[in-house]
């Protein structure tokens, strides 16, 4: 049951009927681990934690550098240098004391990986790397946990649901047969700063109604967006009978 505080705070959401109040309540006791503290990361937890998700677990090995600043919002100046899992930490208590942290400043992987996205009810993966977005595709399967998966590069960004509860749904294996050695990093290739911001936010949304049960998932569905141009597109992804991950799932 909310408290008074609780009601004005996300009063906004109460008065949506698709949310109310049972979705705020769903939110408030809802846990989601959140997988790399960069462009996306930032944007997502920030949101997040100002939505009312009762806890977050934010998961990154790496220290904050000037570089970072152009577009990972939850930085400032002065956290060059700091881990920046404990600096986005920082700065969600700013937002919302009430959200309980989590925080994993390290390389999640094998048994840790699983440990941490078994205990959590949403992942979303905000990571730069293909070893680790097949990791957590797999643990989220696994531990039939929702993933929300995007990423950025340039002027660039694509979105989707992985709903491992959901028998129909596919997983990022079968969007991405194999790790590409030569794909782009921001590092080389550059990103645009507000794209990164707009991809964080539209992962927090999802991870808001796989937790809240509103609205339409992008499941099935890989959302594209072109920030040059403003270009939009929806392509349908279904699951590959030959994907290694899928062939596992009952």
């Amino acid at each position: 049951m909310m408290n008074d505080e609780q009601l004005l705070r996300y009063s906004r959401h109460i008065l949506l009927p698709a949310l109310d109040v049972s979705g705020q309540e769903a939110l408030l006791n809802s846990k989601v681990l959140i997988v790399g503290m960069g462009g996306l990361g930032c944007p997502a937890a920030l949101y997040l934690a100002a939505s009312g998700v009762g806890e977050l677990h934010l998961a990154d090995d790496d220290s904050v550098e000037l570089s970072n600043l152009q577009r990972q919002i939850a930085h400032g100046q002065a956290d060059v240098g700091r881990l920046k899992a404990e600096s986005v930490a920082d700065s969600i208590k700013a937002i919302n004391s009430d959200t309980k942290l989590s925080v994993l400043s390290v390389r999640l992987t094998g048994n840790a990986l699983k440990e941490a996205v078994t205990a959590v009810d949403v992942v979303v993966d905000a990571s730069d790397n293909f070893t680790t977005r097949f990791a957590l595709n797999e643990a989220c399967a696994s531990a039939r946990r929702p993933l929300i998966s995007g990423a950025a590069i340039r002027g660039e960004a694509q979105l989707s649901v992985f709903d491992f509860r959901r028998d129909d749904s596919p997983c990022y294996r079968c969007l991405y047969h194999e790790a590409d050695d030569a794909a782009l990093n921001c590092s080389e290739s550059g990103v645009l700063a507000p794209i990164v911001g707009m991809m964080g936010s539209m992962q927090a949304l999802e991870a808001l109604k796989c937790i809240a049960g509103f609205g339409e998932p992008l499941v099935g569905r890989v959302l594209i967006i072109d920030g040059m141009t403003m270009d939009v597109r929806q392509l349908n992804l279904r699951r590959d009978p030959e994907c290694p991950v899928c062939r596992l799932r009952a």
